[in-house]
């Protein structure tokens, strides 16, 4: 009996072993089995970064943010998404939370295994957007917008202005760094989210404008903007 005893606590002496040996394989396998996913068709289009399922079900993307109406690239970042997802069935990846303050469900949707929220921030129509927090795709979701920046294309595309090397970004304000008076009037300076701050006037060297900006639930990153929406400098903090 002794003899018996002794096996069974060396059993379980290795698996605890085994166990141990192979954490992060089995922490991985069970990350992937939690994962909450759920097939839908797509039956319209809000915005860049807002649909409909269900007849009445809203969907916020997650891990992006797009313009708003009114906004430049408005139209264009709705419809790309428009000819990705309208009328298709998508596969959605649920996030930490299941819903905003809205009610809205929060998703990231797939179609043939693409991630169509990267392919907008990938293609300059949405920067990135951590409301919830880092997860397992905001690496990816940063390095997108860095090629966009380095393709030079839509919302990463190079502001022009002559003032554009001269003004410079500090967490609670703007610095021009030439020797040149700078109009810096309809430029607006935005966090990841929603919330942003326009300017106006003239901006004189060494002279700094300050700006008011809560950026509680609109991430760590400021993008800077010239009166023609065009990208002057952004600045992850």
């Amino acid at each position: 009996m002794e003899e018996k005893s002794k096996q069974i606590y060396l059993l379980i002496f290795l698996v605890f072993i085994l166990i141990l040996l192979n954490y992060n394989f089995l922490n991985k396998k069970t990350e992937e089995f939690l994962d909450i996913k759920d097939f839908a068709k797509v039956d319209r289009v809000i915005d860049g970064d807002t649909i409909v399922i269900g007849n009445s079900t809203s969907v916020r993307l997650l891990g992006i943010n797009t313009p708003e109406r009114g906004e430049f690239f408005y139209s264009e970042a709705k419809e790309f998404l428009e000819s990705f997802v309208l009328n298709k069935t998508i596969l959605l990846e649920y996030g930490k939370n299941r819903y905003d303050k809205y009610g809205r469900t929060l998703a990231y949707l797939y179609i043939n295994s693409e991630n169509v929220n990267l392919k907008l921030v990938e293609n300059g129509f949405a920067n990135y957007y951590f409301y919830d927090g880092r997860d397992k795709y905001s690496d990816s979701f940063e390095e997108a917008w860095k090629k966009c920046v380095e393709r030079n294309i839509n919302l990463c595309k190079a502001s022009i202005n002559p003032c554009s090397s001269c003004i410079k970004i500090k967490y609670s304000g703007i610095i021009n760094s030439c020797n040149l008076n700078c109009n810096v009037d309809g430029w607006e300076i935005k966090g990841e989210g929603r919330k942003k701050f326009l300017f106006n006037g003239i901006l004189k060297p060494d002279e700094e404008i300050k700006f008011e900006l809560d950026l509680t639930n609109s991430g760590g990153s400021l993008f800077l903007r010239d009166g023609e929406g065009k990208l002057v400098e952004w600045k992850s903090y």
